[in-house]
């Protein structure tokens, strides 16, 4: 086992471990050695077999193809499979709470996103938007046999998905971040929501309306964010320090949603995939490349968090004229 192949192994350990265990107390089970002897291995001083490899990365759920070197042009992602999914509220937060968690516990980590259609996780500061959304893909795009014959109709969030969103929130929210905004933020969103009502896919055709109800909180919230610079829970009082957050404004369009985080230890880099599904890779060269373009977007874009009131009036008030241009179709064909 080459040094470097096996050094790369290590730290994909400990980003999988994630401080919950020693790697000499997580290893020497799987490998059936003392601790020590995880060290040795762990330092160089003793080579890995094939067989341990194996262990490693079946235990682990690592490829072995993230450890070779395959130069430029080829990478590694890794992804939720779509059978892994119950399309559930919950089941979806939790794959999401799992990847914030591991990114809080690394040092001083950053966020960059580019924001292509919905920004899921300021969505989240209004569930019934996620629900809505995660149910759209399951039956209209991905054509769930379950959802056949099923309308979308109006149900409480669960406690469960309840907390799921706001541990998510809070992570996120904790976290330093630059979004780049473009034009058509939510726009597919709300034609989503007139598809719906048109298909007479709704159980009570008002839930459209509520949900266009929903995205003008979601806009004053963002409004109230991007004024301050700073993230925050919806109903709670915006941080006296930290959660910064900075909103651009690309005047073109964003063509991906882009999720690049930094720390000291690591970068790394996630991809919409599937409209709602994500890959995620921490391939040095693509993150590279992609940081390259995710700075020359910073570039191009303005900012609008704190100052340039002007821009940042304007691109709230395109936003909020369309959610009443859907939103008065509705309740004008309800009224008849």
């Amino acid at each position: 086992m080459k040094q470097d192949i096996q050094t790369t192994l290590f730290q994909l350990l400990k980003q999988k471990i994630a401080g919950e265990d020693s790697l000499g107390n997580a290893l020497s089970d799987i490998l059936s050695i003392s601790p020590d002897a995880v060290y040795r291995r762990y330092r160089n001083e003793t080579p890995l077999t094939i067989q341990e490899v194996k262990k490693i990365c079946g235990h682990y759920n690592i490829s072995f193809d993230a450890l070779c070197e395959f130069g430029n042009g080829k990478v590694v992602f890794s992804y939720p499979p779509l059978d892994t999914f119950d399309f559930s509220l919950e089941s979806y937060l939790e794959g999401i709470l799992i990847a914030f968690q591991k990114l809080k516990s690394l040092s001083s980590p950053e966020i960059i996103l580019s924001v292509n259609n919905i920004q899921l996780f300021q969505l989240l500061n209004f569930p019934q938007l996620v629900r809505f959304k995660l149910y759209f893909w399951a039956k209209t795009h991905l054509q769930i046999s379950a959802y056949k014959d099923l309308p979308f109709k109006h149900e409480k969030t669960s406690e469960t998905a309840f907390s799921l969103g706001k541990e998510i929130l809070q992570i996120y929210n904790s976290i330093p971040s630059q979004e780049i905004y473009d034009p058509e933020f939510m726009r597919g969103f709300l034609r989503q929501i007139h598809y719906y009502y048109n298909a007479h896919l709704f159980e009570d055709p008002e839930y459209a309306v509520f949900l266009y109800d929903r995205v003008h909180m979601l806009s004053a919230h963002l409004r109230e964010q991007a004024n301050i610079g700073k993230k925050f829970m919806f109903g709670t009082q915006a941080p006296a320090s930290g959660n910064d957050f900075k909103m651009y404004l690309n005047e073109t369009i964003n063509s991906d949603a882009t999720f690049f985080y930094q720390s000291k230890e690591l970068q790394g880099l996630y991809l919409t995939h599937n409209i709602m599904n994500y890959l995620e890779t921490t391939n040095e060269h693509y993150v590279n490349d992609s940081k390259l373009i995710i700075d020359k977007q910073l570039a191009n874009s303005s900012l609008i968090s704190i100052v340039n009131e002007k821009e940042r009036n304007n691109f709230f008030f395109e936003f909020e004229r369309t959610i009443n241009s859907f939103k008065k179709k509705i309740e004008a064909d309800l009224s008849f």
